[in-house]
Protein backbone atom coordinates (compact mmCIF):
# COMPACT_ATOMS: atom_id res chain seq x y z
CA UNK A 1 0.00 0.00 0.00
CA UNK A 2 1.55 3.40 -1.10
CA UNK A 3 -0.10 5.67 1.44
CA UNK A 4 0.57 10.35 1.44
CA UNK A 5 -0.08 11.54 4.51
CA UNK A 6 -1.05 15.67 3.24
CA UNK A 7 -0.13 18.32 6.22
CA UNK A 8 -0.74 21.47 4.69
CA UNK A 9 -2.17 24.84 6.53
CA UNK A 10 -5.55 25.94 6.53
CA UNK A 11 -6.48 29.75 6.46
CA UNK A 12 -9.93 31.30 6.75
CA UNK A 13 -10.88 30.98 2.95
CA UNK A 14 -12.46 26.88 3.30
CA UNK A 15 -12.93 27.12 -0.40
CA UNK A 16 -9.57 27.91 -1.42
CA UNK A 17 -8.48 25.11 1.79
CA UNK A 18 -10.23 22.82 -0.15
CA UNK A 19 -8.88 23.69 -3.88
CA UNK A 20 -5.45 23.57 -2.72
CA UNK A 21 -6.39 20.08 -1.37
CA UNK A 22 -7.90 18.57 -3.99
CA UNK A 23 -5.00 19.62 -5.91
CA UNK A 24 -2.50 18.34 -3.63
CA UNK A 25 -3.84 15.00 -3.94
CA UNK A 26 -4.32 14.70 -7.28
CA UNK A 27 -0.71 15.34 -7.75
CA UNK A 28 0.04 12.63 -4.65
CA UNK A 29 -2.10 10.04 -6.89
CA UNK A 30 0.40 10.95 -10.10
CA UNK A 31 3.02 10.12 -7.65
CA UNK A 32 1.90 6.48 -7.10
CA UNK A 33 -0.55 7.21 -3.79
CA UNK A 34 -3.08 5.02 -3.88
CA UNK A 35 -4.47 5.98 -0.28
CA UNK A 36 -4.43 9.75 1.15
CA UNK A 37 -4.77 10.84 3.99
CA UNK A 38 -5.16 14.23 5.66
CA UNK A 39 -5.01 16.15 8.71
CA UNK A 40 -7.70 17.26 11.27
CA UNK A 41 -9.86 20.09 9.85
CA UNK A 42 -7.90 20.03 6.86
CA UNK A 43 -9.69 22.01 4.80
CA UNK A 44 -11.13 24.57 7.54
CA UNK A 45 -9.73 26.98 10.41
CA UNK A 46 -9.07 24.90 13.64
CA UNK A 47 -12.24 26.40 15.53
CA UNK A 48 -11.77 24.59 18.82
CA UNK A 49 -8.90 26.91 19.85
CA UNK A 50 -11.10 29.35 20.86
CA UNK A 51 -14.36 28.50 23.20
CA UNK A 52 -17.52 27.96 21.35
CA UNK A 53 -19.26 31.11 23.13
CA UNK A 54 -16.15 33.65 22.58
CA UNK A 55 -15.64 33.54 18.50
CA UNK A 56 -16.53 35.36 15.63
CA UNK A 57 -17.30 32.44 13.19
CA UNK A 58 -20.66 31.53 13.69
CA UNK A 59 -23.32 32.73 16.24
CA UNK A 60 -23.94 28.83 16.25
CA UNK A 61 -20.58 26.63 16.08
CA UNK A 62 -22.98 23.99 14.35
CA UNK A 63 -23.27 26.60 11.74
CA UNK A 64 -19.86 26.11 10.72
CA UNK A 65 -20.29 22.72 9.84
CA UNK A 66 -21.50 20.71 6.82
CA UNK A 67 -23.32 17.39 6.59
CA UNK A 68 -21.70 14.37 5.10
CA UNK A 69 -22.52 13.65 1.87
CA UNK A 70 -21.16 17.13 1.59
CA UNK A 71 -19.16 19.71 -0.83
CA UNK A 72 -16.52 18.57 0.76
CA UNK A 73 -17.20 14.81 0.77
CA UNK A 74 -18.62 15.14 -2.94
CA UNK A 75 -15.69 16.61 -4.16
CA UNK A 76 -12.98 13.94 -2.85
CA UNK A 77 -15.61 11.41 -3.86
CA UNK A 78 -15.46 12.45 -7.29
CA UNK A 79 -11.25 12.85 -7.22
CA UNK A 80 -11.36 9.03 -5.97
CA UNK A 81 -12.89 7.90 -8.92
CA UNK A 82 -11.03 9.83 -11.71
CA UNK A 83 -7.48 8.84 -10.05
CA UNK A 84 -8.28 5.65 -8.30
CA UNK A 85 -7.30 6.53 -4.39
CA UNK A 86 -8.58 6.23 -1.38
CA UNK A 87 -9.43 9.22 0.79
CA UNK A 88 -9.50 9.98 4.36
CA UNK A 89 -10.67 13.42 5.33
CA UNK A 90 -11.46 15.21 8.02
CA UNK A 91 -14.21 18.25 8.49
CA UNK A 92 -16.43 19.59 10.68
CA UNK A 93 -19.88 17.50 10.53
CA UNK A 94 -23.07 18.97 11.26
CA UNK A 95 -25.87 16.00 11.43
CA UNK A 96 -29.39 17.58 12.80
CA UNK A 97 -28.76 19.30 16.08
CA UNK A 98 -25.33 17.45 16.41
CA UNK A 99 -21.73 18.21 15.22
CA UNK A 100 -18.75 16.02 15.23
CA UNK A 101 -15.22 15.93 14.68
CA UNK A 102 -15.56 13.29 11.63
CA UNK A 103 -13.09 11.88 8.77
CA UNK A 104 -15.20 10.36 5.63
CA UNK A 105 -14.13 7.30 4.32
CA UNK A 106 -13.82 6.64 0.42
CA UNK A 107 -13.04 4.06 -1.49
CA UNK A 108 -10.99 3.86 -4.92
CA UNK A 109 -14.28 3.80 -6.99
CA UNK A 110 -15.95 7.20 -4.95
CA UNK A 111 -18.00 5.15 -3.32
CA UNK A 112 -18.16 6.58 0.66
CA UNK A 113 -17.50 3.70 2.78
CA UNK A 114 -18.34 5.54 6.10
CA UNK A 115 -17.53 7.76 8.84
CA UNK A 116 -15.45 7.87 11.86
CA UNK A 117 -16.53 10.37 14.18
CA UNK A 118 -13.97 11.46 17.55
CA UNK A 119 -15.12 9.39 20.52
CA UNK A 120 -13.42 10.95 23.05
CA UNK A 121 -13.49 15.11 22.97
CA UNK A 122 -11.03 17.02 25.24
CA UNK A 123 -10.72 20.42 27.07
CA UNK A 124 -8.01 22.54 27.75
CA UNK A 125 -6.30 26.04 26.95
CA UNK A 126 -6.98 26.35 22.97
CA UNK A 127 -8.33 22.79 22.71
CA UNK A 128 -12.30 23.93 23.52
CA UNK A 129 -13.29 20.84 21.73
CA UNK A 130 -16.51 19.91 23.83
CA UNK A 131 -17.73 23.56 22.88
CA UNK A 132 -18.02 22.35 19.46
CA UNK A 133 -18.09 18.07 18.96
CA UNK A 134 -20.54 15.92 20.58
CA UNK A 135 -18.85 12.17 21.10
CA UNK A 136 -18.62 9.81 18.51
CA UNK A 137 -21.51 7.09 18.20
CA UNK A 138 -19.99 5.32 15.28
CA UNK A 139 -17.87 3.06 17.31
CA UNK A 140 -14.51 1.91 15.59
CA UNK A 141 -14.86 1.02 12.16
CA UNK A 142 -13.07 -0.54 10.13
CA UNK A 143 -12.81 -0.06 6.47
CA UNK A 144 -12.01 -2.93 3.80
CA UNK A 145 -11.00 -0.49 0.77
CA UNK A 146 -9.52 -1.78 -2.13
CA UNK A 147 -6.05 -1.66 -1.07
CA UNK A 148 -6.42 -2.76 2.28
CA UNK A 149 -8.17 -2.56 6.06
CA UNK A 150 -7.89 0.87 7.75
CA UNK A 151 -9.11 1.94 10.98
CA UNK A 152 -9.03 5.82 11.57
CA UNK A 153 -8.37 7.49 15.47
CA UNK A 154 -8.58 10.96 15.20
CA UNK A 155 -6.49 13.07 17.21
CA UNK A 156 -7.47 12.63 20.91
CA UNK A 157 -8.26 9.33 20.08
CA UNK A 158 -4.77 8.34 19.96
CA UNK A 159 -4.38 8.62 23.70
CA UNK A 160 -6.98 5.66 24.16
CA UNK A 161 -4.88 2.47 23.73
CA UNK A 162 -8.25 0.43 24.24
CA UNK A 163 -9.82 2.29 20.76
CA UNK A 164 -6.38 1.35 18.86
CA UNK A 165 -6.56 -2.46 19.96
CA UNK A 166 -10.43 -2.10 18.91
CA UNK A 167 -9.64 -1.07 15.18
CA UNK A 168 -6.75 -3.51 15.58
CA UNK A 169 -8.76 -6.28 16.76
CA UNK A 170 -11.41 -5.39 13.88
CA UNK A 171 -8.77 -6.60 11.32
CA UNK A 172 -6.92 -2.64 10.63
CA UNK A 173 -3.72 -3.34 8.80
CA UNK A 174 -2.89 0.38 9.02
CA UNK A 175 -4.49 2.61 11.47
CA UNK A 176 -4.38 6.29 10.32
CA UNK A 177 -4.27 9.24 12.54
CA UNK A 178 -5.63 13.32 11.86
CA UNK A 179 -4.26 15.22 14.00
CA UNK A 180 -3.94 18.92 14.71
CA UNK A 181 -0.75 19.00 16.75
CA UNK A 182 1.02 22.46 18.04
CA UNK A 183 4.82 23.19 18.34
CA UNK A 184 5.54 22.24 21.63
CA UNK A 185 2.38 20.33 22.61
CA UNK A 186 4.36 16.97 23.34
CA UNK A 187 8.01 17.39 24.39
CA UNK A 188 10.38 14.65 23.62
CA UNK A 189 8.97 13.09 21.34
CA UNK A 190 5.90 11.32 23.51
CA UNK A 191 3.33 11.34 20.57
CA UNK A 192 5.53 9.85 18.45
CA UNK A 193 6.45 6.98 20.87
CA UNK A 194 2.66 6.63 21.75
CA UNK A 195 2.36 5.99 17.92
CA UNK A 196 4.95 3.55 17.99
CA UNK A 197 3.66 1.85 21.19
CA UNK A 198 0.37 1.61 19.32
CA UNK A 199 2.10 -0.22 16.09
CA UNK A 200 4.26 -2.51 18.20
CA UNK A 201 1.46 -3.80 20.29
CA UNK A 202 -1.15 -3.79 18.24
CA UNK A 203 1.25 -5.16 14.94
CA UNK A 204 -0.39 -2.70 12.72
CA UNK A 205 1.17 0.09 10.58
CA UNK A 206 -0.04 3.62 12.58
CA UNK A 207 0.06 6.67 9.82
CA UNK A 208 -0.08 9.73 11.82
CA UNK A 209 -0.46 13.52 9.47
CA UNK A 210 -0.70 16.46 11.80
CA UNK A 211 -1.99 20.27 10.79
CA UNK A 212 0.98 23.00 9.56
CA UNK A 213 0.71 26.48 9.72
CA UNK A 214 0.44 29.62 12.30
CA UNK A 215 -3.56 30.38 13.03
CA UNK A 216 -5.00 32.87 15.59
CA UNK A 217 -4.02 31.01 18.77
CA UNK A 218 -1.63 28.03 17.75
CA UNK A 219 0.90 27.06 15.41
CA UNK A 220 0.73 23.91 14.13
CA UNK A 221 3.80 21.29 14.01
CA UNK A 222 3.42 19.53 11.31
CA UNK A 223 6.16 16.29 11.33
CA UNK A 224 3.66 13.45 10.23
CA UNK A 225 5.22 10.23 10.48
CA UNK A 226 4.41 6.40 9.67
CA UNK A 227 5.87 3.69 11.99
CA UNK A 228 5.64 0.43 11.02
CA UNK A 229 4.63 -2.78 12.67
CA UNK A 230 7.60 -3.25 14.45
CA UNK A 231 7.24 0.22 16.09
CA UNK A 232 10.01 1.69 14.02
CA UNK A 233 9.48 5.23 12.42
CA UNK A 234 9.92 4.48 8.67
CA UNK A 235 8.95 7.98 7.09
CA UNK A 236 8.81 11.57 8.72
CA UNK A 237 7.97 15.09 7.16
CA UNK A 238 9.34 17.82 7.86
CA UNK A 239 8.80 20.66 11.06
CA UNK A 240 7.06 23.59 10.05
CA UNK A 241 5.87 23.18 6.19
CA UNK A 242 3.40 22.18 3.49
CA UNK A 243 4.27 18.89 2.71
CA UNK A 244 3.08 15.30 0.93
CA UNK A 245 4.63 12.36 3.03
CA UNK A 246 4.83 9.48 0.86
CA UNK A 247 5.46 5.93 2.41
CA UNK A 248 5.16 2.54 1.01
CA UNK A 249 3.74 -0.38 3.26
CA UNK A 250 4.43 -3.53 2.91
CA UNK A 251 1.13 -5.45 4.33
CA UNK A 252 2.58 -8.46 4.94
CA UNK A 253 4.64 -7.21 7.69
CA UNK A 254 1.03 -7.01 9.41
CA UNK A 255 1.05 -10.87 9.81
CA UNK A 256 4.23 -11.73 10.90
CA UNK A 257 4.45 -9.00 13.40
CA UNK A 258 5.16 -9.47 17.11
CA UNK A 259 1.60 -8.34 18.03
CA UNK A 260 -0.60 -10.21 15.50
CA UNK A 261 1.55 -13.45 16.22
CA UNK A 262 2.32 -13.10 20.18
CA UNK A 263 0.51 -10.51 22.12
CA UNK A 264 -2.77 -11.37 19.66
CA UNK A 265 -3.25 -14.91 20.51
CA UNK A 266 -1.95 -14.54 24.28
CA UNK A 267 -4.41 -12.01 25.11
CA UNK A 268 -6.83 -13.02 27.99
CA UNK A 269 -10.22 -11.48 26.92
CA UNK A 270 -11.89 -13.49 29.80
CA UNK A 271 -10.30 -11.84 32.38
CA UNK A 272 -10.47 -7.85 31.00
CA UNK A 273 -13.02 -8.12 28.73
CA UNK A 274 -13.66 -9.23 24.86
CA UNK A 275 -12.96 -5.21 23.41
CA UNK A 276 -9.69 -4.78 25.19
Amino acid sequence: MNIALIQQPAGADVAQNLARGLDAARQAAQDGAQVICFAELAFEPFYPQCPADNQSWATDVRDLAEPIPGPMTEAFQALAAECGVVAILNLYERDGDHAYDTSPVIDADGRLLGRTRMVHITEYEHFHEQGYYDPGDQGAPVYETRFGKIGVAICYDRHFPEYLRALALAGAEVIFVPQAGAVGEWPDGLYEAEMQVAAFQNGVFTALCNRVGEEEQLTFAGESFVCDPGGRVVARAQTGRAEVLHSQLDLAQVGVSHGQRLFMRDRRPELYGPWL
